[in-house]
């Protein structure tokens, strides 16, 4: 069981950023445990090869607060420049150790994967992003076609298919962009026009419009096997049979880890106060998991304001002079 002085949990630009800025600040005792096997893996997992990562989100121009930046680049650079980080800064990252529990015990948390304890740490960082499980329709998937649903990208993209995207996010409008060259492609969406996709994007389905069949406001009430391919069945009577479903509708809070090691909510976001601290003594979240909406910059940010609260008020320098002991 590593005995430390901050645990991070959650390799992403968050996680990834509050260690930085920990490591920066001149606390060693810290240790990621990432439950993919390797870092970022939303983003290698969701961007597809070339994806562009935006610096400035929905338009606006962040202003950075700490160590980590960046502009925009794309996928391979932004993960480049995330290696480095871990390097130069020599982060000690455990991957494919998935969190499930944190317990009190004394001034410290016992942190657990599985039945194991894998950590003892005075304070824990919270960086787990919110695509951890990707948003489901509510509506039923028969067993039949679930092979032929997906909620994030394969490995291989098809070619040649009948392919129906339901989302109207950046995602969603990258999606279709990238295989309409590749697959006959349709995009269902259920507001009458976009409105929360990048102009870039916007601009990317306008070059496309003769090779992407746009469904806009409408809504699926539901999916039945078909021969070959899926029907799906929209809301006003019609129907229509695809090879593939591609759906894009964002992440979800992992609201029962949170509330399973006693993180309290209000409304549907986690209670926590502007330094991203919890109910929970010491537990901050950082990153997305922490608001409804976030982006990179505001990942970094967040990472940035709650390493300087644990520092300040727990006196974590303080702490670590006087030889650490767990």
């Amino acid at each position: 069981m590593k005995e430390l002085l901050v645990a991070i949990i959650g390799a992403g630009p968050a996680g990834i950023a509050a260690a930085v800025e920990l490591k920066t600040a001149g606390i060693k005792n810290i240790a990621i445990f990432e439950k993919a096997g390797n870092l970022c893996y939303t983003i290698r997992r969701l961007y597809p090869e070339g994806k562009r990562v935006d610096r400035n989100y929905k338009g606006m121009n962040i202003a950075l607060e700490g160590v980590c930046s960046f502009e925009t680049e794309t996928k391979e650079q932004f993960l480049e420049r995330m290696e480095k980080y871990i390097k130069d800064y020599q982060v000690e990252i455990f991957y494919n150790t998935e969190i499930n529990g944190l317990q009190k015990n004394g001034e410290f948390y016992i942190i657990k994967a599985g039945t194991c304890s894998v950590a003892r740490a005075y304070a824990v960082v919270i960086a787990t992003g919110v695509f951890d499980k990707p948003k489901k329709p509510s509506y039923p998937i028969p067993e039949e076609v679930k092979h032929r649903v997906f909620f994030e990208l394969p490995k291989e993209l098809p070619e040649g298919e009948k392919i129906l995207v339901v989302g109207g996010g950046n995602t969603a409008a990258e999606l279709a962009c990238i295989l309409s060259g590749r697959c006959d492609v349709y995009i269902s969406y259920r507001r009458p026009e976009f409105f929360r996709i990048n102009e870039e994007n916007l601009r990317e389905l306008e070059k496309r419009k003769d090779k992407i069949t746009f469904f806009l406001g409408t809504e699926i009430k539901g999916v039945e096997p078909e021969k070959e391919g899926v029907k799906v069945i929209f809301t006003d009577g019609y129907t229509e049979v695809f090879s593939k479903i591609f759906y894009c509708l964002g992440g979800s809070t992992p609201r029962n880890f949170l509330e399973k090691i006693g993180v309290r909510f209000k409304d549907s976001l986690p209670d926590i106060d502007e330094f991203g601290e919890s109910n929970l003594e010491r537990v901050f979240l950082v990153g997305d998991v922490a608001v409804k909406r976030g982006s990179i910059v505001h990942a970094f940010n967040s990472a940035h304001r709650a390493v300087k609260r644990i520092i300040e008020k727990y006196s974590l320098i303080y702490i670590q002079n006087l030889k650490f002991k767990v």
